[in-house]
């Protein structure tokens, strides 16, 4: 038997001491969750993806009553970003969350963002893996507003994972 420890190098800063481009990706992000329809969780996520040529994709959220048929933001944007530039690299993804549960009514938009920053789910990892192993490392920002995290890939989140079938 062997043992063995799997490491993720993760960096963790103030959304202002991102990059231009990194923030302009994160406020797409942000934005998008404006278009979620989170009718049951109220969980309001968006993605957004910075392809190779530049321009940048945006999904977010979309629940539906006979769960778990709805889906999240960031396979949203993927799917779209594949669907809209077949072929094309996806080189970073941004992901922001907010909610007003158990959050005060009066505060300002900004506010009702995470604190600390959400990851994808299982499904939304293989899903976006799947495009990195076709095109090349994504890179992951995830959004709080008390911080912020930098991650240099999908695998890095999916360490153990599978892209042949």
């Amino acid at each position: 038997m062997r043992e063995f420890k799997i490491t993720t190098m993760v960096k963790e800063c103030s959304v202002d001491e991102l990059s231009k481009e990194d923030r302009e990706l994160v406020d797409a992000a942000k934005e998008a969750t404006r278009t979620s329809y989170a009718v049951y969780s109220k969980f309001h996520v968006g993605a957004a993806i910075r392809m190779a040529d530049g321009s940048i994709v945006k999904g977010s959220n979309q629940e539906n009553a006979a769960y778990p048929s709805g889906l999240c933001a960031e396979r949203t944007a993927a799917f779209y970003a594949s669907a809209s530039h077949p072929g094309m690299a996806m080189k970073k993804i941004a992901i922001a969350a907010w909610t007003k549960l158990r959050m005060p009514e009066n505060l300002e938009w900004e506010d009702y963002f995470q604190a600390n920053p959400i990851s994808p789910c299982g499904a939304c990892r293989q899903a976006l893996l799947e495009y990195e192993a076709a095109y090349g490392p994504i890179e992951v920002i995830l959004y709080g507003r008390e911080k912020t995290y930098i991650l240099p890939s999908i695998s890095s989140l999916l360490p153990f994972s599978f892209t042949e079938f």
